[in-house]
């Protein structure tokens, strides 16, 4: 039986007038300068999921992550790391003069707050084991939501994923974070049709999509990184490598 959904009145004004000011003024300034600064390309491609969730099952059962919450986004910040460091390009910066290409990985996370989009980062996350970095996972997106977020870890991160199936969307084009080339939007894992060994058969599956910055990241490498997101995506087990 179908319940109705509760929909609010329309306000008496006929509008409502916000002032562009503070964050969301920093946040369109900055979408604005990234849009129309740095040419854009964006790659798909489809997931199967099924292995990452039952990782994290085992993960949330084993008792060194007792306390600490896990989810897919670690999975996603792991294969993340495992991909920039098999595709370099992808974790750089363009200044007109060079490319820079980071060996470390300043890693953030976009997240939705009351007060608008931030992108906190995780600092040097290639260095961090797994429970550490999902304990820096837990705590970065606790601070946003409660916005205690430090303007000095919204600064030098290299690489940005931005989990928009917290939202139940698809898939998406997710525009770089400025002074980034790179930027992955993990789509929401649900159950779907999928065919293995040449049966259909209910997998929990996914899309990502990345953006990139065409003046650093060619076509070939930007599916070479998504390739490689979506391999460990498809088989934590490779992380162990």
């Amino acid at each position: 039986m179908f319940r109705n959904i509760q929909t609010p009145e329309l306000p008496a004004d006929r509008e409502t007038r916000i002032p562009v000011k503070g964050v969301r003024k920093a946040i369109a300034q900055t979408m604005v300068r990234s849009a129309f600064s740095a040419p854009h390309v964006s790659v798909f491609v489809d997931v199967d999921a099924t292995r990452t969730m039952e990782f994290v099952k085992r993960l949330k059962s084993s008792p060194d992550f007792a306390g600490v919450k896990v989810s897919p986004l670690l999975i996603m910040a792991k294969a993340m790391i495992w991909a920039a460091r098999r595709n370099p390009t992808a974790n750089a910066q363009w200044t007109d003069d060079e490319i820079i290409v980071k060996h470390y990985v300043n890693l953030g996370v976009a997240a939705a707050t009351p007060r608008g989009l931030i992108v906190p980062n995780v600092k040097d996350a290639q260095a961090m084991s797994m429970v550490e970095l999902a304990s820096a996972l837990e705590q970065l997106t606790l601070t946003a939501r409660e916005g205690r977020t430090q303007p000095a870890e919204m600064q030098g991160g290299t690489i940005t994923i931005t989990n928009i199936g917290v939202f139940g969307m698809d898939t998406g084009t997710p525009i770089l974070n400025t002074g980034e080339v790179a930027i992955v939007a993990l789509g929401t894992i649900k159950q779907k049709p999928w065919v293995v060994d040449g049966e259909v058969r209910p997998r929990y599956v996914t899309t990502i999509g990345g953006s990139f910055d065409h003046r650093v990241v060619d076509g070939d490498v930007a599916s070479r990184f998504l390739a490689d997101v979506a391999a460990i995506i498809e088989e934590p087990a490779l992380l162990l490598d």
